[in-house]
């Protein structure tokens, strides 16, 4: 799938961006959306923002997932003032409005822009190196978790209704088998069968959620490692990004994601499944950095299910990525055929590896709980 061109420089023309504009480079990261690079030449330094087309094909209401960003910044930035935090602006993403004063622009094809602050001297990780980094990237999404306990005013709105639904997400899947649109179901049976198999795995959090055993909270909804940014200098985890599914969730989704991203040493696409497996010391970090910043609110049957979430979480997913392929790739971005096929494969895996390993998993838990 060959990406879109856009004319970058008439785009950053409509927000206020330090310096004038020198050129702008796309960043090879995420599935949906469209994102540069943005340099300018401010007094003879470089200056650089991010410029991002958000895909409004997938995301359909755009100026209600503004809303949820701006308020949760905004929320965030004053919640680091209060804590004394020094360098607020390298940790929490900054929305630069537009000349209007308006959270997005939208050009002339009906396509919806934002942009960001850069934040300097920092990277993000597509695969997890370390027990250490898995453990402040558990605490960084932990502690925005607990940042928005108290979030002001309404509900915020659900920017993908269902979007961790695992009932809706296995009934999908369910939908593009029956209808097989791209022809290619007969040749993933087996793949097909290992999620028909696990169906009851659906519907135990969405259980739970219904007989209040567990809460509704403000979650980010996307936990995957490459979301948060590392400082270059002290490899420290320093600020959560790509917040466009912050919206209403299960702090299980968030916790489970990050063990599907997090304690597996292959990339999501990994053709060769010998490589991936559930790293034990890898998920024994995540629950101790996520426990540490988050144990003050979270409720027993939260932490109970934590092993377990990991399990659904990575099933989703799984689930989306093969309906996705049997749709014809509609959603997820690929680079290659039968990519979307190789993430449902991994995910698959993972699952297999985890159920090898969650009575282990539920030991660390209550250690740590």
């Amino acid at each position: 799938m060959t990406p879109p061109t856009h004319d970058v420089k008439s785009v950053a023309s409509h927000f206020p961006l330090l310096g004038d504009f020198l050129n702008a480079s796309p960043i090879s990261r995420g599935h949906i959306n469209d994102t540069y690079l943005a340099t300018c030449a401010q007094g003879g330094a470089r200056v650089r923002h991010v410029l991002q087309r958000v895909n409004h094909d997938i995301f359909k209401n755009v100026p209600g997932m503004m809303d949820n960003i701006e308020r949760v910044t905004r929320h965030s930035s004053a919640r680091l003032h209060a804590e004394g935090c020094g360098e607020v602006s390298r940790r929490v993403l900054t929305v630069i409005p537009t000349r209007g004063n308006q959270p997005f622009h939208r050009d002339d094809s009906g396509n919806f822009w934002r942009a960001f602050v850069f934040i300097e001297n920092t990277r993000s990780h597509d695969a997890i190196e370390s027990p250490r980094q898995a453990r402040d990237a558990a605490r960084a999404f932990g502690h925005f978790q607990k940042q928005l306990t108290d979030l002001p005013g309404e509900r915020l709105h659900e920017t993908i209704p269902g979007f961790h639904n695992t009932r809706h997400r296995f009934d999908a899947l369910q939908k593009a088998v029956a209808e097989d649109r791209a022809g290619r179901a007969a040749s993933v049976r087996a793949e097909i069968d290992f999620f028909q198999r696990r169906e009851p795995l659906a519907d135990v959090l969405l259980d739970l959620l219904a007989r209040g055993e567990i809460p509704e909270r403000v979650t980010h909804n996307d936990t995957k490692l490459n979301n948060v940014l590392f400082d270059e200098t002290s490899g420290e985890a320093i600020c959560v990004i790509d917040l466009d599914t912050v919206m209403p969730g299960l702090a299980l989704y968030d916790f489970g994601d990050m063990v599907r991203t997090a304690t597996s040493p292959a990339l999501e696409d990994e053709r060769d499944l010998s490589k991936v497996w559930m790293q034990m010391p890898m998920f024994e970090a995540l629950v101790s950095g996520y426990l540490e910043s988050t144990g003050g609110f979270l409720n027993e049957a939260e932490k109970a299910h934590l092993a377990f979430s990991g399990k659904l979480i990575t099933f989703e997913i799984g689930a989306r990525f093969l309906a996705d392929y049997l749709q014809g790739d509609v959603y997820f971005k690929i680079h290659r055929p039968g990519q979307n096929l190789d993430r449902a494969r991994t995910q698959m895996r993972l699952v297999e590896s985890i159920e090898e390993q969650e009575e282990a998993m539920r030991k660390i838990v209550e250690r740590y709980r």
